[in-house]
């Protein structure tokens, strides 16, 4: 059996124009900042916008929250389940179809998100002060669109 191997030019091109691999670095780099930030507290930054995601009026399916925050529905349910056990989270049946489960914050979830938006602002203010002025802002409404 021989090996094929890639020209050095091509490796360059999918580490210079892949936009699936450029993200996906940016996407492992912030979410270990954000993890970091949120540590003290108990939470990973997923967690955070999961339960950001319910502290609204919407009351969504789980797969409706899957759907939204671009997650498969067994990540969700894991995910969910987690933060149930924890009591940051509860899991009640669809008014309308018991086979459908609704997540949302309870009192000590809520509570716990009170203490995390200071801290996600300050870093996510950090962050932007990073970039070139305007780049987070206009960055987070193009990646809206992928």
């Amino acid at each position: 059996m021989s090996e094929t191997s890639l020209p050095l030019s091509a490796i360059h091109e999918v580490r210079d124009t892949c936009l699936c691999l450029a993200t996906q670095r940016a996407a492992r780099r912030l979410a270990r900042r954000f993890d970091k930030l949120f540590a003290p507290l108990g939470l990973t930054n997923g967690q955070f916008s999961l339960m950001m995601a319910l502290s609204g009026q919407w009351k969504p399916r789980l797969g409706e929250l899957a759907d939204f925050l671009a997650m498969d529905h067994a990540t969700m349910t894991a995910a969910v389940r987690t933060l149930d056990r924890r009591g940051l989270v509860t899991l009640s049946p669809d008014e309308t179809d018991a086979r459908v489960r609704r997540p949302a914050l309870t009192p000590e979830g809520r509570s716990l998100l009170v203490q995390a938006l200071p801290l996600w602002r300050e870093e996510h203010g950090r962050l932007a002060a990073e970039l070139p002025e305007g780049v987070a802002a206009r960055l987070a409404l193009q990646l809206r669109d992928i």
